[in-house]
């Protein structure tokens, strides 16, 4: 028995010098060091905007290094665990108690090594676009941006809505939320693409089956210090009358902002604020993401074509995932084929295992075709 845990500690050991690599973990032990020495300075509050900046990258750095410093000190505790079980047994239910905790541990520190993307560190900026269906589909959009922030909740993640737009009958025709947090861009880029449910149209007097299509698009939130190269003059800038809820003062004066990047036909429009100048510089921050998100996926299709199917299951042109309340409830991933059979469960923001799946799935897809 005592050498099934010595062997399940040199497991994890191997993990954890693994993860280490793959963290950079010195570095960012570091990089925290710098920044808590920054923030002790008299003026690092002077400007609100980059001091909240920084404090969300400290957060990540943290979420990151701090498992991975608990968890060293666990497979140390460990090993002296083990050395006292050669003399006295009695410690055997809290050995295999520890060696089973720290195997979940493991676990979850190799799905995080997956997230070593460039920008898979960064908050996501993301979007829902109602597609066919009719009013279901703007209903259906509409459940699916709820669902999208119950997940954010339920992970500690803030999400500040950047624009709406409401279907005059029910749902939404679009919407883009930010949702901040460490790894949020990283655990959520594989929602991209078109979600399909099947139900019982509630707008349909006859009760028939209707199938509703929803696109979701998903760019990582990068800071200016992130340089992405987006020529003015590529960009048309339309200005509109913002719509729904914000005062009178929204409603009367053309505060919204539209940016169209003309060679790539990504659209950023923003109208959350009542400045135009504020809007104006959120379209920008979501433009300069979608361009990022084109800019990386182009480089992963230069690396030995990374994704088997990739041109299939990027943007809004694939069904990657069925929601299913007829006949029957369930919801599964078409690339994963991962499985959940409550379909109000997920709606409430049980996504995680669905956004895991596609780690490691993706790994497979990246092996298979190295």
């Amino acid at each position: 028995m005592k050498d099934r845990y010595r062997i399940a500690l040199c497991r994890f050991a191997s993990v954890l010098r693994n993860s280490r690599t793959v963290f950079d973990f010195d570095s960012k032990l570091a990089e925290v060091a710098a920044i808590e020495e920054q923030m002790a300075a008299e003026e690092f509050w002077n400007n609100q905007e980059t001091a909240q900046e920084t404090v969300g990258k400290l957060k990540g750095l943290r979420s990151v290094i701090a498992p991975l410093q608990e968890a060293l000190g666990s497979a140390a505790d460990l090993d002296d665990l083990i050395a006292f079980l050669e003399e006295d047994d009695s410690a055997v239910d809290e050995v295999t108690s520890e060696v089973q905790r720290l195997e979940k541990v493991a676990g979850e520190l190799e799905l995080k090594a997956l997230l070593s993307g460039t920008h898979d560190g960064a908050g996501a900026i993301l979007s829902v676009h109602a597609r066919d269906g009719g009013v279901d589909a703007n209903d259906w959009a509409a459940m699916l941006l709820s669902m999208y922030i119950a997940w954010a909740e339920k992970s500690d993640y803030s999400v500040e809505l950047i624009e709406r737009q409401d279907n005059e009958e029910a749902g939404i025709t679009s919407a883009t939320i930010a949702i901040r947090g460490p790894m949020a861009y990283g655990y959520l880029q594989g929602e991209q693409g078109i979600h399909r449910l099947v139900r019982i149209s509630p707008f349909n007097a006859d009760g028939k089956r209707q199938t509703s299509f929803a696109a979701v698009d998903v760019s990582p939130e990068i800071g200016d210090a992130v340089e992405v190269e987006i020529d003015e003059k590529d960009v048309r800038e339309d200005t509109y009358r913002a719509s729904g809820a914000g005062g009178q003062h929204v409603n009367k004066t053309d505060s919204a902002v539209r940016l169209t990047h003309i060679p790539t036909g990504k659209v950023a429009q923003c109208q959350s604020e009542r400045s135009q100048h504020k809007n104006r510089a959120t379209a920008w921050k979501m433009l300069r993401a979608q361009i990022a998100r084109i800019e990386e996926e182009r480089r992963e299709e230069e690396q030995a074509e990374k994704y088997q199917n990739k041109v299939k299951q990027k943007g809004f042109g694939s069904q990657i995932r069925n929601y299913f309340l007829h006949p029957d409830q369930r919801v599964k991933d078409a690339r994963t084929e991962h499985y959940q059979g409550s379909f109000s469960a997920v709606m409430a923001g049980d996504i995680q295992g669905f956004l895991d799946s596609f780690l490691v799935w993706r790994m497979g897809q990246s092996s298979e075709n190295s």
